[in-house]
């Protein structure tokens, strides 16, 4: 057992690295062709910095990797022997924490390069030091409360009922939910100031739009998102009475107010067509079978790994074997998420105007340096949104007549 869980891992390992691979060298293929979309000079810097990326993503699987095998032959046992066993569950909660805190250290100097090196050399990333740290704090301490709360529910549950993975995956479920109602009231704000729009005939317009669509807000607030990063978003999150329009301060600084409102009204396709939650009944799916497979390990593995088959090391077990079972479901995930954005796109256009749509994601791309071109393997594998191109073909965009005049008219606009 122990054998095919290091074989199943490793072909995981060797089939990411192989993407990441395939995509570099399709990348440096395409980057010697004539830009499209991008302007010359960006069309280059996104080649540059989707290569960079990915070189780091390879950097960072292979590591995943030497630490699987750390954690398989010498680390669980010896973290069970440095906590012990003779209080449950707090016992398992050291454990977790112990591989997740681990796991985090190794982690954080790859997260640090891309924020503090490869962003701001492309001059993506604004953030300091400072603000870096003082988010990085504040999200653990939010995972100590939150995470270490959870761990102990799901530990006790594994202790105490024999079909534990159905009710753990339940709690696990539910808390998704619980997360995805409190974020845009409660967590986002913790890292971004919000502030009423200020704009009031965008808000009108706005408010407007939600109300054609039979949607409630609970307001429309912009964020310094800015003081972070210099991409261009927008999204509309929460459910229920915690529902919340949320503009970034780039978006708002580079689009017009036309192609604000053709972006949102993309955004508002979503909630139209409920496709936030047929996300997560998609995550239920996944989850209910990830924990049904992994309820039901059998004790050989644990005796082979050498450790104690308590609540901690199942968890610990769960949260290992996870990213196997992520990637192979992403390309399903993938390809319901991309049909959500072709139909999301209907629906802005429809909204604020197809071409307002079209010039607000030609905007997108050059701010954000997005690269036009992936390998078709990478789309498959990683892509939640169809690729650019793609979606502005099934908008009506003419690639030969006006990429040149929208981009050059973008260009003089921003001089």
């Amino acid at each position: 057992m122990l054998e095919f869980l290091i074989g199943v891992f490793t072909f995981y390992t060797l089939l990411k690295i192989y993407i990441s691979v395939m995509q570099i060298g399709y990348i440096a293929d395409m980057k010697k062709k004539d830009a499209i979309l991008l302007t010359p000079t960006k069309y280059q810097i996104a080649a540059n910095y989707a290569i960079k990326k990915e070189r780091v993503v390879i950097a960072e699987t292979f590591i995943e990797y030497i630490l699987f095998l750390f954690w398989i032959y010498f680390g669980l046992s010896w973290l069970q022997s440095v906590i012990g066993f003779n209080n449950e569950p707090y016992s398992s909660i050291a454990y977790v924490l112990g591989y997740l805190t681990i796991g985090y250290i190794v982690s954080l100097p790859f997260d640090w390069y891309k924020t503090f090196i490869l962003d701001k050399s492309f001059h993506f990333s604004t953030i300091d030091a400072k603000t870096y740290i003082l988010d990085k704090i504040k999200a653990i301490i939010i995972f100590a409360i939150v995470g270490t709360l959870l761990i102990y529910i799901v530990s006790q549950i594994i202790t105490n009922f024999d079909n534990w993975w159905f009710y753990s995956f339940l709690i696990i479920f539910l808390f998704i939910i619980a997360i995805n109602v409190l974020y845009p009231t409660l967590i986002a704000p913790l890292f971004n100031k919000f502030k009423p729009i200020e704009d009031k005939e965008l808000k009108d317009d706005i408010e407007r739009i939600l109300k054609e669509v039979g949607l409630n807000s609970s307001g429309i607030f912009t964020i310094d998102a800015s003081k972070r990063d210099n991409r261009l978003n927008a999204y509309f999150g929460g459910f229920g009475k915690s529902k919340r329009v949320v503009l970034f301060d780039t978006l708002l600084e580079k689009l017009n107010k036309n192609e604000i409102l053709a972006v949102l009204g993309h955004e508002l396709g979503h909630y139209s067509h409920k496709d936030i939650l047929k996300s997560i009944a998609a995550i239920g799916v996944f989850l209910f079978i990830i924990f049904f497979i992994l309820g039901h390990l059998p004790q050989e593995l644990f005796n082979q790994i050498g450790i104690v088959a308590n609540a901690g090391a199942k968890i610990v077990l769960i949260l290992m074997i996870l990213p196997i079972f992520s990637f192979l479901y992403m390309p399903i995930m993938g390809l319901i998420s991309r049909h959500n954005e072709y139909e999301a796109d209907k629906f802005g256009a429809k909204i604020g105007g197809k071409d307002n749509l079209i010039n607000g994601l030609l905007k997108l791309v050059n701010e954000n340096k997005a690269f036009p071109y992936s390998h078709p393997l990478y789309i498959f594998f990683y892509y939640t949104h169809p690729p650019i191109i793609e979606r502005l073909k099934a908008l009506g965009y003419d690639f030969n007549k006006k990429s040149d005049s929208i981009i050059l008219n973008f260009l003089n606009a921003n001089k």
